[in-house]
């Protein structure tokens, strides 16, 4: 058993005190004065082994545990169960052993015992509860000093709740909220931890008007997270408060994850999204837990990201592949911030470099490879073409051949909804990739007595992120801070999007789905998109959340589509049977895939194409390995 701390010891000398005052008390008040002298010798007999026999039940009901400082109702109960525990024993010893057997007469009695309960309840809870009002007192008045700025939360009561404990606890400072705006109709006229509810979201305008009249002028909102859904307007919300001169923030939610829970501006895409998909994060650290991982392109958004969910789910060596030496550099710094007992490792290679990449896989020797290196914008592909053959071809072929030679379990390729019916570069090489990585998990499948059976090799779908290196939400914000013009390429164009955060939970939600013990010939995960975002809805609802009027104070200005993109992204492409494999969020594919010889085969002429720089070869090889490709070469 662990050693007590000075601190527990104390707070174990004070129930045990607190027993002994009630106990004595219990007989006083049971009969009187004169009573009390009749018993008091039999008493002392008695109150040592009993408070010893106490001092057991409380460490064995581990009140000496619970701070004091956030006594709650769990605390509570262990010291509702305790005392129930010593008035029970009271009870036989009095009715049962002792009483009956050698005094002839009971010597507590029913009504004493009952006495003692109650009294022993107030002795232990009391101090506790009061010494927690003192200290929320305290940061109450700390709080509300003049350095602290008064806030209206919005959202219902039981999001409030999280941020007024924050406050409370110290977690959250410079703050005092002062009232709540609540979207529900069970929470108005209510209070929570003495702060009231005002009034519904859309009171926003009289409440703060209010608290200027009274001369306590509000200076911001908090958003937490039921005042950020999408049916309650939020972009609503973030204009009217800019009109009154609030800041907003907003709280995240307790499954974003992070070190510490602190306020954080409102973002554009903190107002977009359907609500996000449920993860199983009990699932990822049990899958994660313990095994070697290798990222590459970890200096990327995507790539960085999953490096840092990797760590936070207890991986316990990461090795990351970037071939941009800040990229590499701001990734690993950002690691070593986490508290992990990860061991991270960071390399500069180019996933095209076959030698490099071998050698490096191969002497880390990873359980899983997340394959995330990837040339990505759609019209720089389509210019230097032979780049993106390269890197998101042969880097990926590279990449698979050498997880597969080091043994690795499993590479998981990060792809995208443009390798279907793809009418880009970017599409089609991403595609080759994916079909090159499923003849090799089938080839692996076909053999499973061979060296390397049982490893999988799969390819996770998604579609833009917000946020990520290049993506239009950044472009947006840049050209409204510059004045604008804030460009769209067209009026019909729409997207779908997803946060990283959830994207890259995803991906490892699907990887564990692929070793896991339910998995199947499935080599293909598509993640739920939701529903698609029209480019020039988004553009507007940035300018507005600025305080501007699109038209008026922006202009948004069609540039016209752009080489290689298409105005609707899909999903699965016609000949893809889809499977729903039991996990919120994720879909499986199960495409045609040719040989791995017939693939290997294509490899050869698209590095003989490449070496004689012949466009329309290339391209008519990607038709051929991918018939639906609609790209046209120059």
């Amino acid at each position: 058993m662990a050693k007590l701390t000075s601190r527990q010891t104390l707070v174990i000398v004070h129930d045990v005190a607190a027993t002994a005052v009630a106990t004595v008390m219990s007989f006083w008040l049971r009969f009187d004065t004169q009573g009390l002298e009749e018993r008091l010798d039999a008493l002392l007999w008695f109150l040592p082994g009993f408070l010893l026999y106490a001092a057991g039940i409380y460490r064995l009901f581990q009140l000496y545990k619970g701070k004091w400082r956030f006594a709650s109702l769990p605390d509570l109960f262990s010291i509702f169960r305790a005392v129930s525990v010593l008035a029970i024993s009271l009870l036989v010893l009095d009715y049962v052993l002792v009483a009956p057997n050698f005094l002839g007469a009971f010597f507590f009695g029913k009504l004493t015992i009952i006495l003692y309960w109650f009294l022993q309840m107030f002795f232990l809870g009391g101090p506790r509860v009061a010494y927690r009002y003192f200290r929320f007192s305290r940061t109450r008045l700390h709080a509300m000093a003049a350095d602290s700025a008064p806030v209206l939360v919005l959202g219902r009561a039981a999001d409030a709740e999280v941020l007024l404990r924050a406050v409370e606890s110290g977690a959250v400072k410079k703050i005092w909220p002062a009232g709540i705006l609540s979207p529900s109709p069970a929470d108005q006229g209510q209070s929570v931890r003495g702060v009231s509810v005002l009034g519904t979201l859309d009171d926003l305008e009289s409440v703060v008007g209010d608290f200027a009249a009274r001369g306590r002028p509000l200076a911001r909102i908090v958003l937490t997270s039921s005042a950020l859904d999408p049916t309650v307007t939020p972009e609503t919300i973030v204009m009217k408060a800019k009109r009154l001169g609030l800041t907003a923030s907003r709280l995240p939610a307790l499954d974003e994850g992070g070190e510490a829970l602190r306020l954080s501006p409102v973002k554009v895409e903190d107002l977009l999204l359907r609500p996000s998909v449920s993860i199983d994060y009990r699932r990822l650290e049990r899958f994660v837990a313990g095994k070697s991982i290798v990222v590459t392109g970890g200096g990327g958004s995507i790539g960085g990201e999953i490096c840092d969910r990797i760590v936070t789910f207890g991986a316990a060596r990461v090795l990351v592949i970037e071939n941009s030496e800040p990229a590499l550099h701001s990734v690993l710094e950002a690691l070593a911030t986490k508290q992990s007992s990860a061991m991270i490792e960071g390399r500069l290679a180019d996933v095209r470099d076959r030698s490099r990449v071998f050698k490096l896989i191969g002497e880390f020797k990873p359980d899983i490879v997340f394959h995330a290196a990837a040339l990505k914008h759609v019209p720089l592909l389509e210019r230097d073409w032979e780049e993106g053959v390269k890197t998101n071809v042969f880097g990926s072929v590279n990449v698979a051949d050498a997880a597969a030679a080091a043994g690795a379990a499993a590479m998981v390729m990060i792809s995208t909804d443009k390798a279907i019916e793809p009418v880009s570069v970017l599409g089609a090489s991403k595609r080759f990739a994916e079909m090159y990585c499923q003849a090799l998990d089938h080839e692996f499948a076909r053999r499973p007595t061979g060296l390397r059976s049982g490893m999988r090799l799969i390819a996770v779908r998604f579609g833009n992120v917000l946020a990520s290196n290049g993506s239009v939400v950044p472009k947006f914000k840049a050209q409204i801070e510059a004045g604008g013009p804030v460009t769209v390429t067209h009026p019909e164009m729409v997207r779908y999007f997803m946060t990283i955060r959830e994207a890259c939970d995803l991906v490892v939600t699907a990887s564990s789905h692929a070793l896991g013990p339910d998995r199947s010939d499935v080599a293909v995960y598509v993640l739920n998109m939701g529903q698609p975002v029209r480019i020039v809805e988004l553009a507007e609802r940035m300018i507005r959340l600025s305080g501007l009027e699109p038209g008026r104070d922006i202009e948004i200005k069609f540039i016209g589509i752009r080489p290689g993109e298409r105005l609707h992204e899909i999903l699965f492409a016609r000949e893809e049977p889809t499977a729903p494999i039991g996990i919120e969020g994720i879909v499986a594919a199960q495409p045609v895939s040719p040989s791995l010889d017939a693939m290997r085969g294509w490899l050869a002429a698209l590095e003989q194409g490449l070496a004689r720089g012949e466009r329309s070869a290339i391209y008519g090889i990607l038709r051929d390995v991918v018939p639906d490709f609609g790209g046209q070469a120059a």
